[in-house]
């Protein structure tokens, strides 16, 4: 009997857990356009470089490893056309790897921080224009880096119309912010 009685107890444990698991807790409703692209055969560095050329007033990046250089370029543009331009890196990314884009970053005085307080700082997202209409939104598997783009299977989505999407994105990335880092320019580079 007591065997009777654990395996029902099992069985339904495993009928209820799934069920419990998949009640979504974050539900925003799909609006505006998604754009895509997979690498290494589509430009995603490209799509990425023209969504931050299209900004108008703030981006916000959370990048786990950051080396592209034309995507780097594209963000210290955005700060000379005087937008709020501000990003968020793995300490342990950018304490292991000499990158000339984060260096080139911080040589225009762009605001860069390190997020040492998670053991992966793993988010790819750009927020751009937080509060406009045409707000965008730019997430994936794809790490800012030259291999992203030439050696490994990645995806960038860019979700273009849904400000509370956006809106979302933005609100964890201030909670990230908070808890960061600011990075300063070494005299030696």
């Amino acid at each position: 009997m007591k065997k009777l009685r654990f395996a029902l107890l099992l069985t339904g444990c495993a009928v209820l857990a799934p069920a419990l698991a998949l009640e979504p807790s974050n539900v925003i409703q799909a609006t505006g356009t998604i754009e895509y692209a997979f690498t290494p055969g589509d430009d995603a560095a490209g799509l990425i470089v023209r969504t931050i050329d299209s900004a108008r007033s703030q981006v916000l990046v959370q990048a786990f490893s950051f080396t592209h250089r034309e995507i780097a370029d594209a963000l210290i543009r955005a700060y000379r056309r005087g937008l709020d331009v501000q990003i968020i890196a793995d300490r342990e990314q950018i304490e292991s790897m000499e990158s000339a884009a984060m260096r080139s970053l911080l040589d225009a005085d762009l605001p860069v921080f390190m997020d040492a307080e998670h053991s992966s700082a793993h988010n790819k997202v750009i927020v751009i224009d937080r509060d406009s209409k045409q707000t965008a939104l730019v997430t994936g598997s794809f790490n800012f880096t030259f291999a992203a783009q030439y050696r490994n299977a990645e995806n960038v989505l860019v979700l273009r119309g849904n400000p509370d999407l956006t809106r979302a994105f933005s609100a964890n990335w201030q909670q990230h912010r908070a808890h960061a880092i600011a990075m300063v320019r070494s005299e030696s580079n």
